[in-house]
């Protein structure tokens, strides 16, 4: 994700919280099946367990990872094994970093590539197949990468949207835009801040939201945008930290680019200070997987299927912002009302974002900023 959120925002957020939902059926015979699985999951544990005693594991991640000390601690005293951590860059530089470096790996395990870098790290042989057994897994099924189903498990996912300070529009009697189209309108001049795709990951996730939304429009609505007063910073934090004009921050632009989970974080005495447009959000996935080469791949395993357990899972809303895959968390109470996933947000299939993912930033940055 992705999510260039400071750690120290993250371990700021609320205590992590339970969660619930509809859970997926199983096989015709459950009763028989569950017993021998379980068995057969229990020796596989043990056994794992016995390999990776005493030993240390590497993940790479994006900086913006963060997992409760807790829960991290209560995995390492199971496990036996001490984790450690190397975070090179955003999901982009993550990906590269794993591409240069696969003959020799930075680490056994990945967590952080998320769907439009994907099929990159795929077919440069950074990672090793792994299926993982955890019951989550047929959860994270559903946001699987055809071709990679077998190398890359969904952990968490999240809609890039742009978020609006609903004060602002209040304030001066404009009406929230609905659709990126109403944007582009000279009532919005100025008052619109996004990353650049170069160099952000929601930058990136944006760009194909407008690609996959216009179609072959997309260039008019940037140029538009651009003589529009449109602002672009170079991280998730310059637009939200400092350009957004939400009580919690004070700058000059009302509608900054964001994700769907960033309102409950702006709720002020009970009451939403931004909420977020559901027209032009991408739909962002994040995936772990086993790294090619790696020195424990059985500790890179454990830790997959820990990623998908539920305390892990309950953990990545209030940690990282996210929503989990897992349908047997739910996420809390303030999400449920103020972050609004969209209901129909863009895909873009990742083949085609790895053909063409240059060449579109190219072309934005020839329209936008030269």
């Amino acid at each position: 994700m992705r999510i260039s959120r400071t750690l120290a925002a993250s371990a700021a957020a609320i205590s992590m919280l339970a969660l619930t939902a509809c859970s997926s059926g199983t096989g015709d015979d459950p009763s028989s099946s569950a017993s021998t699985d379980a068995s057969a999951s229990t020796e596989a544990t043990a056994s794992s367990l016995d390999d990776v005693a005493g030993t240390t594991v590497t993940v790479v991640t994006h900086d913006s990872f963060y997992v409760d000390d807790a829960a991290l601690a209560a995995f390492e005293e199971e496990t036996g094994m001490t984790v450690e951590f190397v975070a090179p860059g955003d999901a982009g530089t993550l990906v590269n970093q794993l591409v240069l470096t696969k003959d020799a790996p930075l680490g056994d395990v990945v967590y952080g590539i998320d769907n439009t870098f994907a099929t990159r790290a795929v077919e440069n042989g950074v990672l090793a197949s792994y299926t993982s057994s955890a019951p989550a897994a047929t959860d994270s099924a559903a946001y699987a990468i055809e071709g990679a189903e077998d190398q890359l498990t969904a952990i968490d996912y999240s809609d890039v949207c742009l978020n609006y300070d609903l004060a602002y529009f209040e304030d001066n009697d404009v009406a929230v835009p609905e659709t990126l189209e109403d944007l582009t309108d000279p009532e919005y001049a100025g008052l619109v801040s996004v990353m650049n795709p170069a160099t952000s990951s929601p930058g990136l996730a944006f760009l194909l939201a407008t690609i996959g939304e216009l179609g072959d429009g997309w260039q008019q609505w940037w140029a538009d945008m651009a003589a529009n007063g449109l602002r672009v910073t170079a991280s998730w934090g310059d637009s939200y930290y400092t350009d957004f004009s939400a009580p919690n921050y004070g700058g000059d632009y009302p509608i900054v680019l964001s994700y769907a989970s960033s309102p409950p974080y702006e709720v002020i005495d009970g009451e939403p200070t931004t909420a977020s447009m559901t027209d032009g959000c991408f739909r962002q996935v994040e995936y772990a997987g086993v790294l090619e080469g790696a020195s424990n791949p059985a500790g890179a395993q454990l830790v997959v299927d820990w990623m998908l357990s539920d305390e892990f899972q309950a953990g990545l809303p209030t940690n990282m912002y996210v929503y989990p895959v897992s349908s047997s968390v739910e996420v809390p109470a303030d999400w449920a009302e103020y972050a609004t996933l969209s209901s129909s947000p863009v895909t873009v299939d990742p083949a085609e974002i790895d053909a063409n993912r240059d060449a579109w930033i190219d072309e934005w940055t020839s329209i936008v900023l030269d």
